[in-house]
């Protein structure tokens, strides 16, 4: 089972460069570009490890660092910064950091400082399946099931659906699933999003008792039991 690493990072060309790397090494990468988002992220799902830009929008990089070690998250955090000054480092290490890295810098010895940060601590134990009410994923065997009806589901609605189950009961935007579904880093102004919503939709919603796919207009979508 592959490692899960979350990139905070809000420069798209940076990120790319990052994302690229890690993938072609085998990680599974999530990447979000605002620091309140990155520390949702970080609180609520299981992380081998997290990179995190120091200069982010939403919440700087240092505070959402100090908050998950304020909330008992132990994940091991690489900091990358453009402040190379001493005191910088320090103030990024003291924040609960475990490594900072400044920039430019080359992927190898970010790959490397990932490498040894995650060779200190054990794995996280990774979901193998993931759930909503009666509705049931299997990452293994990639079946999926409501109240025990299998479900047949096209390797990008599984994908769509394995991402909704990951942020169940919170909202997604089109531009969240355009980056972690379909890997766009550009709107491309079509209905993909909308029209794959509908077709999952039908699969896992119709001839039941109770939606659990939600549109919340001009917002995004949430996956929940409540309405």
């Amino acid at each position: 089972m592959s490692r899960r690493i979350l990139l905070v990072e809000d420069d798209a060309e940076t990120a790319d460069y990052i994302l690229k790397g890690l993938r072609e090494e085998g990680y599974t990468a999530e990447h979000l570009a605002d620091g309140r988002d990155g520390l949702y992220a970080a609180s609520g799902e299981p992380f081998d490890a997290i990179v995190m830009d120091r200069m982010i929008p939403g919440l700087d990089g240092l505070s959402v660092i100090k908050a998950l070690r304020a909330a008992g998250v132990e994940t091991p955090i690489i900091i990358l910064s453009a402040l190379s000054h001493l005191d910088e480092r320090v103030k990024g290490l003291r924040a609960g950091g475990d490594d900072y890295l400044t920039k430019p810098f080359g992927y190898s010895e970010l790959s490397a400082r990932l490498e040894n940060l995650m060779r200190r601590r054990p794995a996280a134990e990774v979901e193998t399946k993931l759930a909503c009410g009666d509705l049931v994923v299997d990452l293994l065997s990639r079946r999926v099931s409501r109240a025990g009806r299998p479900l047949d589901l096209l390797p990008r609605e599984f994908k769509l659906l394995e991402y909704l189950l990951r942020h169940k009961d919170r909202v997604v935007t089109r531009t969240m699933l355009l980056e972690q579904v379909w890997d766009y880093r550009f709107d491309p102004h079509t209905s993909v999003v909308d029209t794959h919503i509908s077709r999952l939709r039908k699969k896992i919603d119709e001839g039941f008792a109770s939606p659990l796919l939600h549109t919340l207009r001009g917002t995004g979508y949430r996956l929940s039991t409540e309405p």
